[in-house]
């Protein structure tokens, strides 16, 4: 099987379909209560759904980038407001951290060849 896309709940489909695109990635399909994003890289799709209650998304969508902090350095320079910048994490992959206009989580990271080798990684199968 292949991941074929994510889709997170937003409460502004105009605001968040520019937060995207700010970020750089391309859209695809745009309705007033759908759209889907392609990955400017490889060929990974994410989707937004428009969500008229309210809600907390506990969510988080990591978008992978090796030149991490060049990136968020562009974006900045864009108006995008980071929770946090790059940072090296324990678990070896170096990410900052957003919000987008609906609350959703968003990491940026590279983590290299420990993305699918940690030190750690076991293959559990049945």
């Amino acid at each position: 099987m292949n991941l074929n896309q994510v889709t997170l709940p937003v409460n502004n489909m105009e605001t968040s379909t520019e937060f995207y695109r700010a970020l750089g990635f391309i859209q695809i399909v745009d309705t007033p209560h759908y759209a889907r994003f392609e990955c400017p890289e490889g060929d990974s799709t994410f989707s937004l759904s428009l969500d008229n209650s309210e809600f907390i998304s506990r969510t988080v969508i990591y978008f992978e980038h090796e030149e991490l902090d060049n990136l968020v350095n562009q974006l900045k320079a864009k108006g995008i407001n980071f929770e946090q910048d790059p940072t090296d994490e324990s678990y070896l992959w170096r990410e900052a951290v957003l919000l987008d206009p609906s609350g959703n989580k968003i990491k940026l990271y590279w983590a290299g060849e420990n993305r699918l080798n940690p030190p750690w990684r076991v293959e559990i199968r049945t």
